[in-house]
């Protein structure tokens, strides 16, 4: 497998002219290129272009200083926060960029010409699929404190989707509690799934010795589903909860969350008696787990 991503990677770098000096001929390599396409036409804070790109802020610099020197890229600090600077393109530089789409659209036209209507078909169904596989691999899955920024947003984003979702909405003060200290060592813990340092997902443990561990504020975002990171997400819980010695798991869910009660299903929880009070609950799952020792 890991020959087979190497000879595409060598592939893709060379067909798409990443190991050109002069990215469709106009004199700057890919990485200036794509920079001038992030930044668009309403600018973009240097801070997100690094996250976007996975670049490091040294690079990321460089490149910068290029295309200011070209006159197509101006820097300034952030009016509404001075902490921050932002990135837009000059005039050339919207010139320089309009140029740059024009051209790469020709590029694009030139991989599909060769090719017949079906093989065309075959190509753009792959590169969509690869595209969310990759998307899928470069998501990072690690604890946060619950009072993290993103912690916070995937916490709100929860109870907003429950709100809408559920029959009679979601108050977060009815429900079992989930509140911070409960997860955060030794008590719990909270996981923050993010891609290119957005968080997209979240969930947590509350952890009970001597008694089955409990699963709460599990939550997807919905422009990363299809991914399996619930899946990933659910598999990481079990296995932190069997490293903290808990033999069995348990969650709750609510009817209106379909998918949600497929994933259980399909992970091997196995439906029970209602365990607790939860006002939100339609159904109660617990699954035993393999001992980490």
């Amino acid at each position: 497998m890991i020959d087979q991503v190497r000879r595409f990677n060598r592939a893709v770098t060379q067909r798409i002219g990443a190991l050109d000096d002069a990215f469709v001929g106009r004199g700057r390599p890919l990485g200036q290129a794509r920079l001038l396409w992030e930044i668009g036409r309403d600018g973009r804070d240097v801070k997100d272009l690094r996250s976007r790109l996975d670049l490091d802020s040294g690079y990321l610099s460089r490149l910068l200083r290029s295309l200011e020197k070209d006159g197509l890229v101006t820097v300034e600090v952030n009016q509404a926060d001075s902490r921050l600077r932002t990135a837009r393109l000059t005039a050339a530089g919207q010139a320089e960029r309009a140029e740059l789409d024009r051209l790469s659209d020709a590029a694009a036209a030139g991989f599909l010409g060769p090719l017949s209507g079906p093989q065309r078909s075959r190509l753009v169904t792959a590169m969509a699929e690869v595209e969310r596989l990759l998307a899928a691999s470069a998501v990072q899955i690690g604890v946060r404190d619950p009072r993290h920024p993103d912690a916070r947003y995937c916490l709100r984003a929860y109870v907003e989707e429950l709100s809408g979702r559920f029959d009679s909405g979601f108050d977060p003060a009815r429900s079992i509690s989930a509140a911070d200290h409960e997860m955060t060592a030794p008590a719990g813990l909270f996981l923050v799934a993010t891609l290119h340092a957005e968080p997209v997902g979240c969930g947590a443990l509350k952890l009970h010795p001597g008694a089955p561990a409990e699963i709460k504020r599990m939550w997807v975002a919905a422009e990363v589903r299809g991914l399996g990171l619930g899946r990933r997400l659910l598999a990481e819980l079990e296995a932190r909860a069997a490293a903290h010695g808990a033999r069995v798991l348990r969650l709750e869910t609510n009817r209106a969350l379909g998918e949600a009660i497929g994933l259980y299903r399909a992970a091997g929880y196995l439906e029970v008696a209602a365990f607790n009070d939860e006002p939100y609950a339609h159904h109660w799952f617990e699954k035993a787990l393999v001992s980490s020792g």
